[in-house]
């Protein structure tokens, strides 16, 4: 079936079926972020968070992703609806397609916007690295555990701090989202993203069990050419699905394996060069499970899994990931940021939340601006944020702490 009579047959069923229940709320209105909760199916958490928030879903569409790529738009766009070289699960496609719908039933003008253009925005990335766009992140990531926490206030849980680095756009800058997922599926599990108006993939987040994963740039150059044909999976996508599922490898545990074999899914890689930081609550038998570094690529070694059993740099139960490749090829790129956070772990003990942000706040900011800094507990479901606002930095801003476990209560 075609996306015109996909997109038709749903709106006879729109006039036919009367005014659909808003599935969702605005839960807090800080600053620029806005924190959304939607609840329900697939297709009524789409249409919740289309209808709460479809003005700034359209202004990031209209003044940032479209933009992006000017006069090449249309044929960016037949590249999702072709399927040739990305290819995202059609659920997503019923969800975006709610979205849209919520956001007419709101009143915004959705003439010349659909869920492909949602689907779009959420492969940014992929359809960047498929036309060789530059974009360059400076996106960090500290992870600590066991040994290294034992000592501290964490008393051996696990604390992951994160920077999100990326240009200061008004249209991103002024439409930041925290969404709240909690599912009606018996296969699904609550969980959360941190992102821009119209983001319904993962690129900062964490589920009700404290899976988080948080995805980084791979600016290593010479890391293979992509393929024709071979359907990519967009990158956000896969990180969603990773930690949406309630056990993703159907193993009894939901860890950073889900995330591992959610990646190996993906037998050729990706579109380009990305950095996944998957990190679990302390309860697991290896470290390996607990947390991990996957440097991904479209050229082999297409994955490359990094533990604390790979030389890196950093003593103890410490994991940090920038944005070159350490494990892969065992190149061990350590720029200045790798260099000053593995000083400043030191023996890699004692390292509690109030240090780990420290580090992360004095040694790990790059030349990019910093959009988000965020940091999690998931033991205890402490979620710290602090976002860019009024060109000020985040990690200069003062933080605001949630409890994700809150968040995830049934309405």
């Amino acid at each position: 079936m075609n996306r015109l009579v996909l997109s038709i047959l749903f709106f006879v069923f729109y006039l036919f079926s009367g005014a659909q229940t808003v599935n969702g709320r605005i839960v807090y209105q800080e600053g620029s972020l806005t924190t959304v909760k939607v609840w329900g199916t697939h297709k009524e958490r789409g249409y919740a968070y289309g209808y709460l928030m479809a003005d700034k879903i359209l202004e990031v569409h209209n003044k940032f992703i479209k933009p992006s790529f000017g006069s090449h738009y249309d044929a960016v766009k037949k590249i999702i609806i072709d399927e040739v070289h990305i290819k995202i699960d059609k659920i997503y496609h019923e969800e975006a397609l709610a979205m849209v719908e919520g956001m007419n039933a709101k009143g915004v003008d959705v003439s010349d916007f659909d869920y492909i253009d949602i689907l779009l925005g959420n492969s940014y990335l992929d359809i960047l690295g498929l036309n060789r766009g530059n974009f360059i992140s400076g996106c960090s990531t500290l992870m600590s555990w066991g040994e290294a926490t034992k000592s501290s206030e964490l008393s051996g849980n696990t604390i992951v701090t994160r920077h999100l680095d990326w240009q200061p756009y008004d249209p991103l800058i002024n439409n930041q989202v925290l969404v709240i997922h909690v599912p009606s599926e018996e296969d699904e599990q609550p969980w959360l993203s941190l992102g821009f108006a119209g983001h319904m993939s993962v690129l900062s987040g964490v589920n009700e069990n404290g899976l988080c994963v948080f995805q980084h740039d791979l600016n290593d150059p010479l890391q293979g050419t992509t393929k024709v044909g071979v359907q990519y999976e967009p990158v956000w996508f896969t990180m969603r699905k990773a930690i949406e599922k309630k056990d993703y490898n159907n193993d009894g545990r939901n860890n950073v394996k889900d995330v591992k074999d959610a990646i190996r899914k993906n037998v050729w890689g990706y579109v380009d060069g990305y950095i996944i930081c998957a990190i679990a609550g302390n309860e697991e038998p290896s470290d390996s499970l607990t947390a991990m570094v996957a440097e991904l690529t479209p050229g082999s070694p297409y994955v490359t899994f990094r533990s604390t059993e790979c030389e890196d740099g950093l003593e103890g139960d410490n994991l940090y990931a920038a944005n070159g490749a350490v494990a892969r090829n065992n190149k061990h790129n350590y720029d200045k940021r790798y260099q000053d956070v593995s000083k400043a772990v030191g023996k890699g003990e004692k390292i509690g939340a109030e240090k780990s942000w420290k580090i992360m706040k004095e040694k790990s900011t790059s030349t990019n601006p910093n959009v988000h800094f965020m940091q999690i507990i998931p033991e205890t479901g402490e979620l710290k944020i602090s976002v860019y606002e009024n060109k000020i930095q985040a990690f200069e801003m003062e933080p605001v702490t949630y409890s994700i476990y809150e968040f995830f209560k049934k309405e």
